[in-house]
């Protein structure tokens, strides 16, 4: 892992398998919590978030963070007492904090400002931001110098823009209005490469849209101070004991693989 002025970057080998993302330390020893005295943990989520809370086929809540709750449930031994519930994304909040609900895991940022309401897990997923490129012209590490002079498009007034004025200033930055303009030009070879959210990047290369035309060109970029620190979940500010709890099982469900095997099977374009 190397530090470049302040963004972390990720290891910049591309194997042929997908990439995990590994947010744990399997060496720390994190306390298991004894929550034998909690009469029920319910999880509020959302059901319009596809691939993390959707309706199936069948019309049941199902995505990553349904079969994550659910991990999370057996790791604390308390799968008999979780019950996870679909709110509209504005009565989240509310419902937590009527006790209509103990946790919500719907992607909540952790915040200054959302850290005086919830008190949060340690994320356990994170949006990297990428550069894609045509397959034919995708560089590989270093990438750094072998992208100056060359037009990169990015969305007009967007986090990911900054990022590359701040850390990539030889480039020519190419700003776009829309995502779907700065992708019909990169496949037109009007650009030389794109730089944004990793996540939304890896669900365009794997649709229709993109045609196969691009890949991703070096290693993933993880910079907090412009991208946030990913997701956590949510417990009332009161309750740190339970985002603790939390914090004991997603390291468990990190190192038994069972993270990689929810990544890999709703993330199947990896954007790490």
């Amino acid at each position: 892992m190397l530090a470049i002025t302040g963004a972390q970057w990720l290891t910049a080998a591309r194997a042929a398998e997908p990439q995990v993302p590994v947010l744990w330390d399997a060496k720390e020893r994190l306390p298991k919590p004894d929550l034998s005295a909690l009469p029920r943990l319910r999880f509020l989520t959302t059901t319009d978030f596809p691939p993390f809370n959707f309706l199936d086929g069948a019309g049941r809540l199902s995505g990553f963070h349904v079969d994550l709750a659910r991990a999370i449930c057996a790791e604390l031994g308390i799968a008999d007492k979780c019950q996870i519930q679909a709110l509209p994304w504005a009565e989240l909040e509310g419902a937590l904090q009527k006790g209509e609900g103990e946790a919500i895991i719907a992607g909540i940022a952790a915040t200054p400002e959302s850290r005086s309401k919830y008190a949060f897990s340690r994320s356990y997923l994170q949006f990297p931001a990428r550069f894609i490129m045509p397959k034919t012209k995708a560089f590989t590490e270093p990438i750094f110098d072998r992208l100056r002079g060359k037009r990169v498009g990015v969305v007009a007034g967007s986090a990911h823009e900054r990022m590359l004025r701040d850390y990539f200033g030889t480039v020519q930055v190419v700003p776009f209005d829309r995502p779907e303009e700065l992708y019909d030009d990169l496949k037109a070879g009007k650009i030389d490469a794109a730089f944004g959210d990793g996540m939304r990047f890896a669900f365009w290369l794997g649709g229709s849209d993109a045609a196969a035309c691009c890949r991703f060109a070096g290693g993933p970029y993880l910079a907090p101070e412009y991208l946030g620190s990913g997701m956590a979940i949510a417990t009332r500010a009161n309750d740190p004991a339970l985002a603790a709890a939390f914090d004991y099982a997603l390291q468990e469900i990190s190192v038994k693989g069972t993270f990689a095997e929810f990544y890999l099977r709703y993330f199947p374009v990896s954007f790490f």
